[in-house]
């Protein structure tokens, strides 16, 4: 009689978690590490107005996000560059279509300095020699007799793309350059730097002080506000993407409807980015 009483509880069991709703798949999302901050916000926000749901952010850079979406494991490529023709096409004839590309915010490429540096503004030109090696000193810049120490992001990063193709306009880094993995440590290396100089999102500068970005010597410095930004005066602004294999649907859709909405783009100002429109 005990065996039969333990086998019909075994079967009512079963039976109830067969019944059990079953868990909503997370939407991942995976890419920029510019990014992950103003992700987790929209998640965490996301998530508490949306009871059950399940999103699941991570970084390691726009170039792990896009090998990430080709290979089909995430919902959801953050970067913060454009995805190059040939990734594009991968995702095509895995899919039969192009990737779908969203811009769900946009951000100031910020020059990071220390806090007691005394250079306040640099050129296009003058990024460019720092980061090619041309420029070693900070008294050719306007600044104390001493070595610029160049802190940089790795190459699987699309702040590093961005970097490389629009200041550096397609050139080489310098050997010297320090390679940081995250927009958070070269902003880490420049705060306890004197010499140091560093790149990143602007959201990220805390404990640094922004220089001036001028296009040329013939046009004023410029600090990448929001105003900035928007009117196209910061010579070193861009879009921040979402990119999905495929028209996004279900919970996906849900999740991107919510990041461009009102609240959503509210989170993107509240972190230190600027909207998408």
């Amino acid at each position: 009689m005990r065996m039969r009483t333990l086998l019909f509880g075994a079967l009512v069991l079963a039976a109830a978690a067969g019944c059990a709703p079953a868990r909503p798949k997370a939407v991942t999302i995976k890419g920029s590490d510019t990014m992950v901050i103003l992700g987790q916000r929209w998640a965490e926000s996301y998530m508490a107005s949306h009871p059950g749901a399940a999103v699941q952010v991570t970084g390691g850079g726009s170039g792990t996000g896009i090998a990430a979406l080709i290979n089909g494991t995430t919902d959801i490529c953050q970067s913060s560059r454009s995805m190059k023709d040939e990734e594009k096409d991968q995702l095509a004839k895995k899919n039969g279509a192009p990737p779908v590309e969203t811009v769900v915010a946009r951000d100031g490429l910020a020059i990071y300095l220390h806090e007691s540096n005394p250079v306040k503004e640099l050129t296009l030109a003058q990024l460019k020699g720092v980061y090619t090696g041309a420029i070693t000193n900070w008294k050719d810049l306007g600044g104390a007799d001493a070595p610029i120490t160049v802190y940089g992001r790795e190459n699987n990063s699309g702040t590093y793309v961005y970097f490389k193709d629009h200041v550096l306009e397609g050139g080489d880094f310098a050997a010297a350059v320090q390679t940081l993995p995250g927009t958070s440590a070269v902003v880490n290396a420049v705060s306890k730097d004197p010499n140091g100089i560093g790149y990143g999102g602007a959201a990220y500068a805390t404990g640094v002080r922004d220089a001036a970005v001028k296009k040329d010597d013939a046009t004023p410095g410029v600090l990448p506000t929001a105003e900035n930004v928007h009117s196209g005066a910061y010579p070193i602004a861009r879009p921040l993407f979402y990119y999905t294999a495929k028209a996004p649907e279900g919970a996906v859709k849900a999740f991107m409807d919510f990041a461009l909405s009102a609240d959503g783009q509210k989170l993107v100002t509240a972190v230190g980015y600027f909207p998408a429109r």
